[in-house]
């Protein structure tokens, strides 16, 4: 957006069009202004995400993309075969010393492109074969009544 407002600037466009424009406030406008008169467009291009750097390292992404393909059985959870982004935490801190919160935890999670699944509520016994017979043989009787 101030890279938009560069070009504004450069157009002669005063700061409170700016503003109106890309629906910001006039001290933003003003304030990119300002760097764009005193270091052009350079000074207005972004300097990445603010705030500390997260602790979880690139190398360990890798790994818990390969852990999370194992699946829960793989690191204790037995009674169901869903991850839960308490499990991952607890995964993580198990393999490098490091607790993340449940919402940090969904954070990696989303950077690293996962996404929110809902659960299929199947039995891991699921018997496919006894499904479809039932489906063909007896559905259609019970059906007709």
């Amino acid at each position: 957006m101030r890279l938009e407002a560069a070009g504004m600037f450069e157009q002669g466009i005063a700061p409170p069009q700016v503003a109106k424009r890309l629906r910001v406030s006039r001290k933003s406008a003003y304030a990119w202004h300002a760097c764009w008169v005193a270091g052009g467009v350079e000074a207005l291009a972004s300097r990445g995400p603010s705030g500390r750097p997260s602790r979880m390292k690139p190398e360990w992404r890798a790994w818990l993309e390969e852990a999370l393909e194992q699946g829960p059985a793989a690191h204790g959870w037995v009674e169901d075969q869903r991850w839960t982004l308490a499990r991952v935490a607890t995964v993580i801190a198990r393999r490098f010393h490091v607790r993340f919160s449940i919402k940090q935890t969904a954070r990696i999670l989303h950077e690293m492109g996962f996404s929110v699944q809902v659960p299929q509520h199947r039995a891991v016994e699921r018997d496919e074969r006894a499904v479809a017979t039932w489906v063909k043989e007896t559905w259609p009787r019970v059906e007709r009544r």
